[in-house]
């Protein structure tokens, strides 16, 4: 079963058991990816796993951004509403690897290319995450990064 057609899937029981948070979040998902679908032209054929991935990162991403700015505004109840989407979300990601994980693979990188100041994080980066994928979100691999460059 392909992302999209568990995302599909978890939708049609979410509308029958009355979950309406769920049911609006992955009607959202449902939303990005056929624009995106449209936007590209492949409303026939459909968009590849990989690309409903993108779309799934990406709505985590917005879900954190908004999360961040209500809890800054001091609106908790819907920083919370935000994280329990995110929550949902996360389920349609490939599996995440750890940080111990992430740590070796920069180290290795990092000793391969013998990097050793700040400016060449981007090089280090753009390798780990050639490496890495989809399974782990770049923020936390920059942080892995900085970590071995300081």
């Amino acid at each position: 079963m392909t992302t999209y057609e568990e995302i599909k899937s978890d939708l049609k029981v979410a509308m029958k058991s009355g979950e309406t948070q769920k049911r609006d979040t992955l009607r959202s998902i449902d939303s990005m990816i056929k624009n995106e679908e449209i936007s590209q032209g492949k409303r026939e054929e459909g968009l590849s796993d990989d690309e409903v991935i993108k779309i799934v990162k990406r709505a985590i991403k917005q879900r954190k951004d908004s999360s961040t700015q209500f809890k800054s505004g001091g609106r908790e109840d819907l920083a919370e509403k935000e994280d329990a989407e995110i929550v949902f979300i996360e389920k349609y990601l490939p599996e995440q690897m750890g940080d111990d994980d992430i740590k070796a693979i920069v180290k290795r990188v990092v000793e391969k290319t013998g990097a050793t100041e700040k400016s060449d994080m981007g090089k280090i980066m753009g390798m780990a995450m050639c490496e890495i994928g989809d399974k782990a979100d770049g923020s936390i691999v920059r942080k892995a990064v900085e970590e071995f460059l300081l």
